[in-house]
């Protein structure tokens, strides 16, 4: 009987670390469509039609004369023909598909598992919650993008960075129930403060994301092409011209540059300290791997970030960063998890 309910728990972490994969890949996606301009193609939003893509020429006809409508073709793509309006579709339809595709992945197993009895009744509310908050994040999508429908050829950088925040805040709920099931208790005492501090590492990693929503939001890549100063200067000119103060936070594309970069730099002090940390401690070799991956990948990602903003955001640099950024994360969270699950922390 313990046998089987393990072999049940392993299959149920293997589809949730299927569904994580593929919401790691739309966050890529979004990116990728994000940086090609892409994201504004597409002006409605049918759940069940939108599905299928158009197969006729009257179908692509139809299309492209609502975008046509859109302040994007008005104000930047006017002139474009039908094949550069193709071009843009597609990559915008490839995230809408592989969207839905994630909520049917998330919703079908779940179904089949809870009429096997193959989840625990612990567990169920969290598992139900998985389809619904893909589906959430849908509803989000489309609101991120119905913005940059109405007067501006382009999205608001706040649902932007709302949507990406809860793909990523989906992707973690998703990755620590797998983990979860995958992983037993170890007999090891942990230093104090040291799953503190792995909180903290994961927690500023987050925020260095969401950080990154708002330098796309802004196009604030585009800007400050120069490394290690901004234009000259470490504080760079501008950073808090705008009113009310609050807004250059999020809007002001000096501000919002700068605190992206100081964000990596604050990961370049603690990411290595905590690495030191764990590697004194005497901990489990899993948990002294998981911190050495840490702090080798923020290495890579701090060059893929420089090499982003001096070649002035190309599309393949800055669709790899963003998946640096979540490779990063996740990381920082296997650490954090792997130190949860020891005894006494």
């Amino acid at each position: 009987m313990i046998a089987s309910t393990s072999s049940h728990q392993r299959q149920v972490a293997v589809w949730l670390l299927i569904v994580a994969a593929m919401i790691f890949f739309i966050v890529v996606l979004g990116g990728t469509t994000r940086l090609t301009r892409s994201g504004l193609s597409i002006v409605e939003w049918r759940l069940f039609e939108g599905t299928l893509p158009p197969f006729t020429e009257a179908h692509w006809q139809e299309l492209f004369e609502l975008y046509k409508k859109t302040p994007e073709y008005q104000k930047i793509n006017v002139g474009m023909d039908l094949a550069g309006f193709e071009k843009i579709f597609w990559l915008e339809y490839l995230h809408r598909l592989w969207g839905r595709l994630i909520f049917f992945v998330a919703l079908v197993p779940l179904l089949w598992y809870l009429w096997r009895g193959r989840i625990e009744k612990r567990l169920i509310p969290r598992m139900v919650a998985v389809p619904l908050l893909v589906a959430l994040n849908g509803v989000l999508g489309w609101l991120m993008v119905a913005s940059g429908l109405i007067d501006l050829p382009r999205v608001s950088p706040y649902r932007l960075t709302a949507h990406l925040g809860l793909a990523v805040a989906i992707y973690a709920y998703i990755l620590w129930m797998a983990l979860n099931l995958f992983s037993g208790r170890d007999p090891v005492s942990v230093p104090p403060g040291l799953r503190r501090f792995a909180h903290a590492v994961t927690g500023l990693v987050f925020l260095a994301i969401l950080s990154g929503g708002f330098v796309a939001g802004t196009k604030a890549g585009f800007a400050f092409n120069t490394f290690p100063l901004m234009n000259g200067r470490f504080f760079p000119e501008g950073m808090y011209a705008m009113q009310p103060f609050w807004v250059n936070l999020f809007e002001n594309i000096a501000t919002v540059q700068f605190n992206h970069r100081l964000l990596a730099y604050l990961l370049c002090l603690v990411i290595p300290l905590f690495w030191w940390k764990v590697k004194r401690a005497g901990l489990p070799p899993h948990v002294r791997r998981g911190a050495h991956l840490l702090l080798g990948w923020l290495v890579v990602q701090v060059l893929l970030g420089i090499a982003t903003v001096v070649h002035v955001t190309p599309v393949s640099l800055g669709a790899a960063h963003q998946a640096g950024a979540l490779a990063l994360f996740s990381l920082a969270l296997y650490s954090l998890h792997s130190l949860r699950v020891l005894r006494g922390a």
